[in-house]
């Protein structure tokens, strides 16, 4: 057994000759939260497709909590809980927060919408809707429209860089969410605001060219000269 919940080994992915992946090995240990960072083109969405099933590696393997689910289906992978989010935020507008929560509810889950019913009204749906909602934040807009929800409180609805687009109030709410949501949950966050990273992070992976030069936690990552010449900078 080990402390590690997700483990990557040698993944590798190639298109049409671009290499994506080039034999990333890297491991996200249990309640951590593990970022990872690199530069436009770095391969970091070819890798988080990779780990979610979206995307079939050309070789290597993943484990996640102790099981090989390299060749699982993305649905398989959901419901043992590794999940990711996306940047674009794609939320039925005209649907509450709670409303737009809920189906992702009924579609982890798997329940069925019982259309003689008002699925508004169902407790199995409703209960961990709301549960949501408030590990974020947001309980108290539950029955807003989204439509009517700020940039950020989209962004709380949808992780995927998320303080990207957000203003210096709105950036540090999402940082305090992020800093009580590891408690709860393991997170490999992608993030191009280095700030945010380096203040949420336990351990730093950074990709280049689509393999890792460096890991660890983030005041090694700082002083790494390979990093900082390849992508912090001064």
């Amino acid at each position: 057994m080990t402390d590690a919940l997700l483990q990557i080994d040698g993944l590798a992915k190639r298109f049409q000759g671009i290499v994506a992946s080039d034999g990333i090995s890297l491991e996200v240990r249990r309640g951590e939260l593990h970022a990872l960072i690199g530069p436009n083109g770095a391969g970091k969405t070819t890798l988080i497709a990779q780990l979610t099933g979206e995307v079939a590696p050309d070789s290597g393997s993943i484990r996640f909590a102790d099981r090989d689910v390299t060749v699982l289906p993305t649905y398989r992978r959901s419901a043992l809980g590794l999940a990711r989010t996306f940047q674009i935020t794609s939320l039925f507008l005209d649907f509450t927060a709670l409303d737009n929560v809920a189906l992702a509810v009924q579609a982890h889950t798997g329940h069925s919408f019982r259309f003689w019913r008002n699925a508004r009204h169902d407790p199995a749906l409703r209960r961990p809707a709301l549960a949501a909602l408030d590990r974020v934040g947001l309980a108290t807009r539950a029955d807003m429209l989204a439509s009517k929800l700020s940039h950020g409180e989209h962004r709380m609805l949808l992780l995927d860089e998320p303080v990207a687009g957000m203003g210096v109030e709105e950036s540090g709410r999402m940082v305090s969410t992020l800093r009580e949501l590891k408690r709860q949950l393991t997170i490999l966050l992608v993030e191009h605001d280095m700030e945010a990273v380096f203040a949420l992070a336990d351990r730093i992976t950074v990709l280049v060219n689509g393999r890792v030069i460096a890991s660890g936690p983030p005041e090694a990552i700082r002083a790494n000269a390979e990093v900082r010449s390849s992508y912090l900078g001064d």
